[in-house]
């Protein structure tokens, strides 16, 4: 198992590299485009022009709220070719959402889609900040300085067309962009991840060009990616097993990244079966989709491998149904670029299933007393942290945060719990956080009862995750009425509907007199792991198969 190359690098770089290593070959397969890799070039290098046309300079803030697309690629290469920062945006997020994602991020330029997944981002837009389109500066967002509509007919008033921006190249001299390029580092930020973690707001992730390169390449090496795979992602650019683990896994090895812009199962066969896709990525949701489907037909499939994120039961449906002998497991978070852990393709396959793993190359992983960093003994289970190259450089505008996460000899804190093998491998085992993952979207569950305890009729709110044999893991909710107005399961679920993404709608809601007979704390706070055990016993839920 050769180790991979980790010296620093800068994505201008890769993509030159990549692009004149493997130019007239496909870098892009999806409904809106076809791409080889000099075309991928051209149009990134053009974007940065325009980018640069409008006083765009290193280090400002550029917002992409697009669903999976070629633009998405384009827009975000086009930024990091001049030192811009990329801040993806959560397709699914509603009006309170993306107005605090804008705002904390201070996203100087804002790539977005009018309409998508039947939601009106336009409208969306002006509600959040009344002057896009307006030659002043708005009061909700003073940083905004331009919208740009990736529609063929924008919505709003005086918001620029793609068209119009990409024209702005024009202005901008060959040597003027090599100039500008030449400032970036590899220590530059290069894209900005929101991630719920464990409060009611979610954080900025500050990674580097380094930081995501290093990762892609890295879990490509153990998954043995070559220019001559075709991996097909379905994963959400605007996460990092989108941008990191699909988009820069595909730069680093010049291979053909396939997708679509939502998850539709028979789409995606479809995909698999007519593009002889060699490579795929997913949760557990996704894989348990595709095999249930009545169209999966596993004498169709060319696939050989890829990454799942899973638990063994999944990854051993994976290997026998899907026939990917190759399967590679994976874990991490936002804050580590995100891989920490990656098994290695070459690994006999009850190693990959189990999850243990070695950490990447250059990477350190040491199990603690979450309370007091003492390391644990032998195979005592304590909490994963990570030092090394992939760690980010903080959370943006957040220094208290920041300092949280880290120790005070400067590990980053995961907040999950690992346990070593005989072999010094380690996986994770459970999360010492709340969060819960729903079809693979990190939930807060103070996120859910922020929104429940806004409603007139609610005294209190406490939610949990429960498992769900689709998703893995769903909303359940349990509610104190206040008795000052009649309400019912439904309302509440109308209200969570209107104000927070599909995936931290509660799919279970049940109102109780008190906590004190499901579990309290001394310091009377409710005992998450107790109010689960009733909630999976109340509904009568069964563990996922």
């Amino acid at each position: 198992m050769s180790e991979v190359n980790l010296e620093p690098i800068c994505l201008k770089e890769v993509l030159t590299q990549t692009a004149h290593a493997f130019p007239d070959q496909e870098s892009y397969v999806g409904p809106d485009a076809r791409r080889t890799w000099q075309q991928t070039l051209q149009n990134s290098k053009s974007l940065a022009k325009s980018l640069l046309s409008l006083g765009v300079r290193k280090g400002d803030h550029v917002g992409i709220l697009l669903g999976n697309s070629c633009q998405w690629i384009e827009i975000f290469f086009g930024c990091a070719l001049i030192g811009a920062v990329t801040v993806p945006i959560n397709t699914r997020f509603k009006k309170n959402e993306l107005e605090y994602c804008l705002k904390q991020s201070d996203v100087k330029v804002l790539f977005f889609i009018d309409q998508f997944l039947n939601i009106n981002f336009a409208s969306m837009l002006k509600e959040v900040e009344p002057a896009v389109g307006k030659a002043v500066a708005g009061q909700v967002l003073p940083n905004l300085m331009h919208c740009i509509s990736c529609s063929s007919r924008p919505e709003i008033e005086g918001v620029m067309d793609m068209q119009t921006f990409t024209g702005l190249a024009n202005g901008v001299s060959e040597q003027e962009f090599e100039s500008k390029s030449t400032e970036v580092t590899p220590s530059d930020v290069l894209l900005i991840q929101f991630t719920s973690g464990t409060t009611s707001f979610p954080k900025g992730v500050m990674l580097s060009h380094s930081n995501m390169l290093l990762n892609a390449r890295a879990v490509a090496s153990r998954m043995k990616v070559s220019h001559h795979d075709r991996y097909f992602s379905i994963r959400p650019y605007f996460h990092v097993a989108g941008s990191t683990l699909s988009i820069l896994v595909s730069l680093n090895t010049g291979c053909c990244l396939l997708t679509l812009p939502k998850f539709d199962v028979k789409e995606n066969l479809k995909v698999l079966f007519e593009e002889k896709c060699t490579l795929i990525s997913g949760n557990d949701t996704i894989f348990l989709s595709l095999m249930g489907d009545d169209d999966f037909d596993v004498h169709r499939l060319f696939l050989t491998g890829g990454w799942a994120a899973v638990d063994p039961g999944v990854m051993q449906k994976i290997h026998d149904q899907m026939g990917l002998k190759n399967i590679c497991n994976a874990y991490g978070q936002s804050e580590a670029s995100p891989n920490v852990l990656f098994s290695h393709c070459d690994e006999p396959f009850e190693l990959r299933k189990s999850g243990f793993a070695k950490p990447l190359p250059g990477v350190e992983v040491r199990l603690a007393n979450p309370l007091s960093d003492e390391l644990v003994s032998g195979f005592e289970t304590g909490e994963i942290q990570v030092k090394g190259w992939n760690v980010m450089k903080g959370y943006y505008n957040m220094p208290k945060e920041t300092a949280q996460a880290f120790t005070r000899d400067g590990w980053l804190k995961t907040g999950d719990l690992g346990e070593f093998d005989a072999n010094q491998r380690v996986r994770m085992v459970g999360r010492l956080k709340d969060i819960f993952r729903v079809g693979g979207e990190n939930v807060a569950p103070s996120d859910v009862e922020e929104v429940l305890h806004a409603h007139p009729g609610v005294q209190q709110a406490q939610v949990v995750g429960v498992p769900d044999q689709r998703l893995g893991e769903v909303c359940a909710a349990f509610v104190i009425s206040n008795g000052l107005e009649p309400i019912s399961e439904q309302d509440l679920v109308l209200w969570c509907k209107e104000r927070c993404a599909n995936f931290k709608v509660p799919k279970y809601v049940a109102f109780v007199d008190s906590f004190e007979h499901i579990g309290m704390t001394g310091s009377s706070k409710v005992q998450k792991n107790k109010l689960k055990e009733h909630a999976i016993e109340l509904w009568r839920l069964a563990p996922r198969g």
